[in-house]
């Protein structure tokens, strides 16, 4: 048994060569492995990850099943390239430049936002990997140097870093499955937000939260769903930097 969870806990594409191994020859033409991992997160964004097969992908490529495995071994194999090469979307701050690390935070915090939506099943695979690829180990890099730059101690980044990027990370996540259950059902999100509250609505027992509701979400503004996430989320970003800036101030009195 623990021979068993250690291996589970250790695996990984980017171990022991994998990323980078392919079978001998009599591998089909026309595949490789950039062009598999591409059509890969393709189908990932189409289907999600619950309809997601080796069958399914071969019939994509119109190859037979058997041959996507002369370039991975396994589907978390595959899952994993999928996952390293979309974290590349994101377009990193130079943490070494002459730059404000609040900037820096607010634009990291933005691209991870923008894949998490744009890509709603990178969330579900995050904490499945060990995350060692190189595009995941840039954006670990970058966001360690730049919360580094706070001035806070060593003591106090991992905390620093958990509490603006694991908000993040649930926001873009309820944000994704938002829009993913939207086009489930054939509409866009303001569609579904209105169907959704009218719904709620008439539940007697939800009437005094949703009438509470209403009025905050009246005084918050915006048009759309789109402007109000928005606004909820750089709000958010903007008490989570104050706070960083806060602390900063205490541990220099302390």
């Amino acid at each position: 048994m623990a021979k068993s969870a250690d291996k589970a806990g250790r695996s990984s594409v980017w171990l022991d060569g994998k990323a980078h191994r392919r079978r001998g020859g009599g591998q089909p033409s026309g595949l490789d492995r950039d062009r598999i991992t591409e059509v890969t997160a393709r189908l990932l964004d189409a289907e999600g990850l619950a309809k997601f097969s080796m069958r399914r992908l071969a019939g994509e490529l119109n190859v037979t099943a058997m041959s996507v495995y002369w370039y991975v071994d396994t589907k978390d194999d595959l899952l994993e390239l999928a996952l390293d090469a979309v974290m590349g979307e994101m377009r990193l701050p130079d943490e070494e430049a002459d730059e404000d690390w609040r900037e820096q935070v607010r634009a990291l915090a933005r691209e991870y936002r923008t894949l998490l939506v744009r890509h709603p099943w990178v969330s579900a695979l995050v904490g499945v990997f060990l995350n060692i690829g190189p595009n995941n180990l840039a954006f670990s890099r970058t966001v360690q140097r730049v919360v580094r730059r706070t001035g806070l101690p060593a003591k106090r980044l991992t905390s620093t870093i958990s509490a603006v990027f694991q908000f993040v990370y649930g926001y873009g996540t309820l944000e994704g499955h938002l829009a993913t259950r939207a086009a489930a059902g054939g509409m866009n999100v303001d569609e579904y937000f209105q169907q959704a509250l009218s719904t709620v609505t008439a539940a007697p027992q939800a009437a005094d939260v949703i009438r509470e509701s209403q009025e905050i979400m009246a005084a918050r503004g915006g048009d759309t769903v789109a402007e109000m996430l928005e606004r909820d989320f750089e709000y958010a970003l903007e008490l989570l930097i104050a706070g960083i800036e806060a602390m900063v101030a205490r541990e220099a009195d302390s």
